[in-house]
């Protein structure tokens, strides 16, 4: 196959484009996360003690730079970012339970629905069909 064919295996689920768009979603929001912690730093008003904003920013700058990862190649068409999908959903559906049982109900919910739609949306048969079209293209 040459450079210029296309590597798509065919058209592209909704499903894999909603659960793109939600990881990318929540990898900009790590990303602004990480802004504000880097803003803060450099005013001189951390929220935290200065180690653990510096850490905080760097953390939520990676996982953000990490999350953006796996969508873009999840909406591509590539298979092995839905492993990485799944556990940022797991760990994202771990903050919102708790904070809906805190009486957070609109931001428990802001976390906990887009997380659980994704999380399920990964085992769409038409989703996983795709990526493994994806594969099979690939090796062609």
């Amino acid at each position: 196959m040459n450079n210029t064919e296309s590597t798509t295996p065919g058209p592209r689920p909704l499903s894999v484009a909603m659960t793109s768009f939600v990881t990318l979603a929540e990898g900009l929001v790590l990303i602004g996360m990480a802004i504000v912690y880097l803003v803060n730093l450099v005013t001189g008003t951390p929220m935290l003690t200065l180690g653990g904003a510096i850490f905080l920013t760097a953390l939520f700058a990676v996982l953000g730079l990490g999350l953006m990862a796996i969508g873009h190649f999840l909406f591509r068409g590539f298979r092995w970012p839905r492993s990485g999908a799944l556990v940022a959903q797991l760990f994202i559906i771990a903050i919102g339970v708790p904070t809906l049982q805190a009486g957070l109900i609109w931001q428990g919910l802001l976390i906990l629905v887009p997380a659980a739609a994704a999380a399920l949306l990964l085992f769409d048969p038409k989703a996983v069909a795709y990526g493994r079209k994806a594969v099979e293209t690939e090796k062609d």
